[in-house]
């Protein structure tokens, strides 16, 4: 791989400092979940965890622009106190370094393109911040009754839309009102009111409408630069979703996303499990995505909106597989349609569609096909998991701006994706390992901005985690 030199003493010292087993907090095995008698004895038998990760990223763009590497290493440390009257407090805080790597704040000579994927390890609002990446993520008072609570403050939440898309050095994490009611049998309710962000790869806590535009921005339906960073207006997010596990075989979630001021989204999906003799089991899922814009879309002026004013959108996906034993084989579908963009702030979570691929998304595109088969490998009880995943990715003409926000071409995409959990002295530490390969399917008309980072690379992960 030219170019691209890897730190190799700063990786083995990462691993050794993973691999030690911090001491177990005091008594934490015996009070854990315990339900205290006065507040003092709530944070005396609170509760300690964290975490520590190292990740190694590297992208082999073509021969003739520029490749990349970072190595990043740090962690997190949470605690949450026992419930008292059915309250509780928590409060954690991630950190993290850039030990080593390229010049991340650089622009490629040949295109003027900057770095896309290695900079999301650390500060995307500042490329040569290596040391100030530190973020107070949880800090929460929750009451919980019976099977249910309600949660406020900063928490980490797991959506379909929105979600940790934890595939870097710290997850999303969202500042709101957040219930969770789990009474009725089979199934669960769950929803709130959001009003803020603190997007992956960030260190800040934005308002709903500032925290969109933080990532690249695309371009408006004319092909002008779209101009909605810093100019949306939202007062916050609401959200309700509903999941019903019916019968033994299908299981059905119901999801609104209320963006106040720009759009809503609406998503359903249904799973299907069937078993069949000797061991054999099919699934087969569906999923509905329809999404229109509220009012003028964040801002009154069409060049500094983010859902143009009347638009909407529709996406559908289906998946069909097959278990036996150790192995499990998928195909799945997406179909964005060309009534519109399909726009989802890539600050919140990734997609939730059966196609979706890790670095990549469908995001920003109408008019557009995915078609992505996986092979998965686990016997039961073991360490190690293994799946490899093909798709090819039919999106909209580049010159089409109507349907191409990003400009991004037609593509096709390779992943091999390999874990391993430790056991032993190293329990605990999980170790993955990520390659990826993308070829370009669709014309760049020459323009290798086109080409960068997007198509016609590869890229290595090598990712460790200890949690305790």
């Amino acid at each position: 791989m030219k170019r691209i030199i890897f730190p190799i003493t700063a990786l083995f010292f990462a691993v050794a400092v993973f691999a030690q087993h911090p001491a177990e907090p005091a008594d934490s095995s015996k009070t854990k979940g315990k339900h205290a008698a006065s507040l003092l004895e709530a944070f005396e038998h609170g509760h300690f965890h964290g975490h520590f990760r190292s990740f190694f990223m590297a992208t082999d763009n073509e021969r003739q622009l520029s490749d990349y590497y970072a190595l990043a290493a740090g962690g997190g440390l949470h605690f949450s106190t026992a419930p008292w009257k059915g309250f509780s407090f928590g409060i954690g805080g991630i950190f993290h370094y850039n030990l080593a790597s390229s010049d991340l704040s650089a622009k490629d000579p040949a295109t003027g393109a900057v770095n896309r994927y290695e900079i999301g390890l650390f500060d995307v609002e500042d490329p040569e911040n290596r040391n100030d990446l530190d973020r107070i993520e949880e800090l929460w008072l929750r009451y919980q009754w019976k099977n249910s609570r309600l949660t406020l403050g900063q928490q980490a939440l797991q959506t379909p839309f929105i979600n940790y898309q934890d595939g870097r050095m710290r997850p999303t994490a969202e500042a709101g009102i957040w219930a969770e009611f789990n009474e009725i049998e089979q199934t669960r309710i769950e929803g709130g009111w959001l009003w803020k962000m603190s997007p992956r790869s960030t260190v800040e806590w934005f308002g709903i409408g500032e925290s969109i535009g933080l990532y690249p921005k695309g371009l408006n339906p004319d092909g002008t630069a779209s101009g909605y960073p810093e100019n949306l207006e939202s007062k916050g997010v609401g959200v309700l979703g509903i999941t019903r596990q019916a019968g033994k075989r299908v299981k059905v979630q119901v999801w609104d996303y209320y963006v106040e001021n720009i759009f809503n989204t609406a998503f359903i999906q249904a799973d299907y499990t069937h078993p069949l003799s000797n061991g054999h089991r099919l699934f087969a899922g569906a999923q509905y995505t329809h999404q229109n814009a509220l009012a003028h879309g964040g801002n009154e002026d069409d060049t500094k909106t983010y859902f143009m004013k009347n638009s909407h959108s529709n996406a559908f996906s289906t998946q069909l597989g097959w278990q036996k034993g150790a192995w499990k084989t998928l195909l799945a579908y997406t179909r964005v349609t060309d009534d519109g963009r399909f726009l989802f702030p890539r600050e919140w979570g990734r997609e939730p569609f059966y196609t979706f691929m890790s670095r990549e998304r469908v995001e920003g595109s109408g008019d557009s096909h995915s078609v992505v088969g996986r092979l998965n490998w686990q016997p039961e009880n073991s360490r190690l998991r293994l799946e490899a995943a093909y798709g090819h990715f039919y999106l909209p003409d580049v010159k089409n701006t109507r349907l191409s926000k990003y400009a991004f071409p037609a593509y096709n995409q390779f992943n091999f994706d390999v874990h391993y959990r430790f056991g032993g002295m190293f329990e605990g530490l999980r170790a993955q390992f990520l390659y990826v390969w993308k070829g370009r399917l669709g014309e760049v008309y020459g323009n290798d901005r086109l080409v960068i980072n997007r198509v016609n690379m590869s890229q290595y992960n090598l990712v460790l985690n200890y949690t305790y």
